[in-house]
């Protein structure tokens, strides 16, 4: 009943509300942004969403767009500047999704969307996360987020499709609070070194390849 009636319509009106009173922060964010990163100020990308639809997600761009002598990107820990860390670590950079939220892309809480390129590699079992909306946050970033190995991950938002209610979303929701706060579970990408195979390897050890790192690398300029 939850998820088929009241979840929308309570995202939708959450949204709403958290742009409008927003609205004086997102302004100055996108005034630093512009001054500190360059422009554009909003990062767009292609994701999936409810039953594999593609839309564009919205972000605060964290990265400058500075370049080599040949015309080439610098690296990812090169190009995010303390303003860009900051903005990662307390999760502003994620904002812009309200906009998301407001026009049914996405909901406050459900499985992070993933690249689209990896579609046809899921198992039909993993798939079943595209059954919801995709989340601004979700039961796997408040159980460990990137730290948490990829089966970990699909199982927890598998748990989340099948078990989805009211008390769930707004007990996740709370945790998301406090891991904010706590800015816990944020893989840095200055705090990660590129191995010659181009995975990340971070310094306990843990191996993270572009496509764990959703929040990093130059997907998320």
């Amino acid at each position: 009943m939850y998820q088929k009636y009241f979840k929308r319509p309570l995202d939708f009106i959450m949204a709403l509300l958290g742009l409008i009173i927003l609205s004086p922060l997102l302004l100055v964010i996108a005034i630093l942004v512009r001054i500190k990163l360059g422009s554009p100020v909003i990062f767009k990308q292609p994701r999936p969403g409810l039953n594999e639809e593609i839309f564009t997600l919205y972000k605060f761009r964290t990265m400058t767009d500075e370049r080599d002598e040949n015309g080439e990107l610098l690296p990812d820990e090169v190009r995010l500047t303390s303003f860009g860390k900051f903005l990662r670590s307390t999760s502003l950079d994620e904002l812009p999704e309200l906009w998301n939220i407001l026009k049914g892309d996405m909901s406050f809480v459900g499985p992070r969307p993933l690249m689209p390129e990896y579609l046809p590699y899921y198992t039909e079992e993993e798939r079943r996360r595209h059954h919801v909306r995709p989340g601004l946050t979700g039961l796997a970033q408040v159980s460990g987020r990137n730290f948490l190995k990829w089966e970990e991950r699909f199982a927890l938002d598998n748990r989340y499709v099948q078990e989805c209610s009211f008390a769930m979303d707004c007990t996740i929701l709370a945790k998301t609070g406090v891991n904010v706060l706590g800015k816990k579970n944020v893989a840095d990408v200055q705090e990660i070194k590129r191995d010659d195979k181009g995975a990340y390897i971070s310094h306990n050890g843990r191996v993270f390849r572009r496509l764990d790192l959703e929040r990093g690398g130059s997907q998320d300029a």
